[in-house]
């Protein structure tokens, strides 16, 4: 679900303004990657207060009490949600991030593998949780996400991102779960915009992103 589908966001200029605030640096980290770099959303206090107030106008009275952020962007819009919607913050971590003991969901990429990790403990059971992360392509972090706090015994009432593709949950599906998104990437082919501080930028459309797959393998491990 996009956020200007909704009759009630229909038309805000806010989401206009979120989107033009991402900037788009194209082949990075790899030719044919168009990366949407949120750093500069940051940058600009309206648009990412705008973007914060969207998502806690929406969750506000969904009796979320855990706000999961992916690493490592998630973490710069969960806390802020979280804190607004008077729930907690827990951190979804990549391997042998966070101390003490762990619950891990694996899941495999196109080229190989990738974990998230979660303190045993910091999430109860029945617990209502949003997955927050900065962007979705294919939902398979997102989707290893829910498996994650699912199996702790947690409803997922919903994922949420900035950005994202319209045909990630007709793909993955999320488990079942809806998905909430801001905008849609930018991305382009040619780029005449200057560069800036040495990259080479620019806002267009035809985007290619780069992304992972989401078949799971469940582990689970103690990390120091």
């Amino acid at each position: 679900m996009f956020a200007g589908d909704q009759n009630g966001l229909r038309g805000d200029p806010r989401l206009k303004e979120i989107s033009e605030a991402i900037r788009v640096v194209p082949h990075f980290p790899k030719p044919g990657i168009m990366f949407q770099d949120i750093t500069t959303l940051l940058l600009d206090h309206k648009a990412f207060k705008d973007t914060v107030d969207i998502f806690v106008d929406r969750y506000r009275d969904m009796g979320i009490s855990v706000v999961a952020g992916v690493e490592a962007r998630g973490f710069m819009f969960g806390p802020s949600i979280a804190l607004a919607i008077g729930a907690k913050f827990v951190p979804l971590r990549k391997p042998r991030k966070l101390p003490g003991e762990v619950i891990s969901e694996a899941y495999v990429l196109e080229y190989g593998t990738d974990c998230l990790e979660m303190h045993v403990g910091a999430v109860q059971l029945g617990e209502r949780a949003l997955v927050i992360d900065d962007l979705v392509a294919t939902g398979g972090t997102l989707s290893a996400a829910i498996r994650l706090l699912e199996r702790v015994g947690a409803q997922v009432v919903e994922c949420a991102c900035v950005v994202g593709l319209r045909d990630v949950k007709v793909q993955h599906g999320l488990n079942g779960k809806p998905l909430y998104i801001l905008v849609e990437p930018r991305g382009q082919i040619n780029c005449p915009a200057p560069s800036v501080n040495g990259v080479e930028t620019c806002r267009h459309d035809d985007l290619i992103l780069g992304a992972n797959f989401g078949s799971p393998v469940n582990t689970t491990s103690k990390s120091d």
